[in-house]
């Protein structure tokens, strides 16, 4: 069956695709057949098949046929892993998560789960650096945070009703437009910045935790700790990681509020600034996109579950867009003004230099003793939240990058990533600001171009109509779209993008005279390249 947009461009039939696969068109009877043959095959009682079943009935478990969506069986799992699964570890991959098992009402946690994984250390070391290494001044870097917070939280709260609509991984509902198999691009690009992002807050807890008791607890044991305790919250999944960000807020507001109030009455120590220039306004405001406009590639991740039958699609979009915002101006404003006052406080400048933001943390709450030791660690274990959701999309992801990897369990590819991440985290912390600034920057250019193409292909091609998002053919490369117009629109804008861009190593001739402008070019090209492109790409192929 095609999966034609809701309203084709002229000359294109409009076909509306089922949800699953218990009503299926003439073009997808092979697949539903080829599935019921293995069913009948899997109940085949002979005593060969009686002697094979036990070891191949787990693997059965995790092998994902064409157009195999995902259906609880507790009646034929494995007692022990069962077992596993009442207590709460997801048994479900990338798999598509059918109406009927889609049963989550409590939405306010798709508010939660965003806002307990920013409400921590991370966004404070990014808002210094507008202060430290772009030289802003504390109100022109408040009102650039401001201004780009509300504008680039916009595109990923959009993208996350999705999840709840069609069921579908963020990086799945790609594959309708990037195409089952170019769609690769965008996922490695998305792993990599999920890592990135897990790193850093990785360093942020370690420096954090190391500065509790500087000289004998390193970074590199702190980052280990802080990501052992992220892997067991990533590792039980869906329903753990909701319940872990439900609650957990509470003790990181706490603890950030009393450092402030601890600290504080240094704040309006402020370095002197010249009034912003637009392209300071400009490379800052792009940091800043990179930080919020990310999420787009994940955001679905955490609403496959929710039911789309008692929630608005406006509810569920205040609920992202307030769960990333409200948590994040505040703390990028408040690393902001930190980092205006660290060069005339003494203190905080050599808690900077010794341990990044933990030694400023240190040094604020020093006035509480040892209950501001205790603050600390509370600060440390912060980034918990922020970490976690990432590991499990991370696993996700890479269970998506070959077919045989989607019979791999989720638990193996946390691991894989937190072995990575380690080490790559250690490095990070030894040039953290130049690290931290290159990374941000430079992630907002992909990421331009992935939100562009998945909402011009929601919005136009499918006229909002979720139900285009067949189920049965979210593994199938030859029902799926090609994907070139996904991919030639953001080859198109990377041709402003790269001369528009200004980094540390590079800067591009348009950027010389108008500062970066990069992730502009990035989301609004291949918006529009994206609309001829993939009309033509269906008129020659139907998808």
């Amino acid at each position: 069956m095609s999966s034609s947009p809701n309203t084709a461009p002229s000359g294109v039939e409009r076909q509306d695709p089922p949800r699953d696969l218990e009503s299926q068109s003439p073009d997808n009877d092979n697949l539903k057949k080829e599935i019921l043959e293995e069913q009948q095959h899997g109940d085949d009682t002979s005593p060969t098949t009686e002697r094979r079943s036990a070891g191949s009935r787990f693997l059965s478990l995790l092998t994902v046929r064409p157009g195999e969506v995902y259906k609880a069986d507790a009646d034929h799992n494995p007692k022990w892993y069962q077992k596993l699964l009442d207590a709460g570890i997801e048994e479900n991959g990338i798999k598509p998560v059918p109406l009927e098992q889609r049963t989550v009402t409590q939405y306010s946690n798709l508010f939660t789960v965003f806002f307990t994984g920013l409400l921590c250390l991370l966004p404070i070391p990014t808002g210094m650096l507008a202060t430290l290494a772009f030289g802003l001044s504390l109100r022109d870097a408040s009102l650039i945070i401001l201004f780009f917070g509300l504008l680039t939280s916009l595109p990923p709260a959009f993208m996350g009703i999705g999840g709840m609509e069609t069921g579908l991984r963020q990086q799945v509902q790609a594959r309708y437009s990037f195409g089952r198999y170019l769609s690769i691009i965008p996922l490695l690009l998305n792993a990599a910045t999920v890592t990135g992002f897990s790193l850093l807050a990785a360093v942020v807890g370690g420096q954090t935790l190391a500065s509790v008791n500087p000289g004998h607890v390193k970074v590199d044991v702190g980052i280990v700790i802080v990501c052992l305790m992220s892997f067991a919250v990533s590792l039980m999944g869906f329903k753990a990681l909701h319940w872990w960000e439900r609650w957990t807020w509470i003790p990181n507001l706490i603890a950030i509020l009393v450092a402030v109030g601890c600290g504080g009455k240094y704040i309006y120590l402020q370095s002197e600034a010249e009034p912003a220039t637009a392209p300071q306004v400009l490379a800052f405001g792009g940091l800043i996109a990179g930080y919020f406009i990310t999420f787009g590639g994940t955001v679905s991740d955490y609403s496959t579950y929710h039911d789309p039958r008692k929630a608005s699609r406006v509810k569920v979009f205040l609920y992202v867009y307030g769960g990333l915002l409200v948590p994040s101006v505040p703390l990028l404003v408040l690393g902001a003004a930190l980092g205006g006052a660290v060069p005339n406080v003494p203190e905080w400048a050599a808690g900077y230099e010794a341990t990044g933001i933990g030694g400023v943390m240190r040094e604020m709450l020093r006035p509480a003793g040892g209950f501001g030791l205790f603050i600390l660690v509370l600060l440390s274990l912060s980034v918990i939240g922020n970490i976690a959701i990432s590991m499990y999309s991370i696993a996700l992801n890479l269970q998506m990058v070959l077919p045989p990897f989607a019979k791999i369990h989720r638990f193996f590819f946390i691991l894989v990533t937190m072995a990575i991440m380690i080490p790559m985290a250690i490095r990070a912390a030894q040039a953290w600001e130049e690290s931290l600034t290159n990374f941000l920057a430079v992630i907002g250019y992909w990421a331009g171009c992935f939100d562009a193409v998945l909402i011009m292909e929601l919005v136009v091609f499918r006229r909002m109509d979720y139900s285009t998002y067949d189920h049965a053919i979210w593994n199938v490369g030859s029902k799926l779209p090609l994907g070139v117009a996904a991919i030639g629109a953001s080859l198109v804008s990377m041709a402003l993008v790269i001369p528009g861009m200004e980094e540390p190593w590079y800067t591009g001739p348009i950027a010389e005279t108008t500062g970066d402008i990069g992730f502009e070019m990035a989301f609004v090209v291949t918006a529009l390249a994206y609309l001829p492109f993939r009309w033509l790409e269906i008129r020659l192929t139907g998808r």
